[in-house]
């Protein structure tokens, strides 16, 4: 069952790996940071709401992240 779910994980940042030619610093940042935080999630075997919840801090985080590489350019 784990090894599924890391390859579920890293199929889907293989497929959003391949559209990240066009997207901003900001939006780079926001998918590698909900990745993060999704998997992170999955693998502590956090609960639904946890997972979910994480991915969403991921995101947020990341977003801010990438936002502000892309401004120091």
């Amino acid at each position: 069952m784990f090894k599924t779910k890391v390859l579920v994980i890293l199929a889907a940042a293989g497929m959003l790996g391949g559209c990240m030619d066009n997207m901003s610093s900001g939006e780079k940042g926001a998918v590698v940071g909900a990745a993060a935080g999704t998997g992170i999630g999955l693998v502590t075997g956090g609960s639904f709401g946890a997972v979910v919840g994480a991915g969403l801090i991921g995101g947020a985080v990341g977003y801010l992240g990438g936002t502000a590489i892309g401004n120091s350019k």
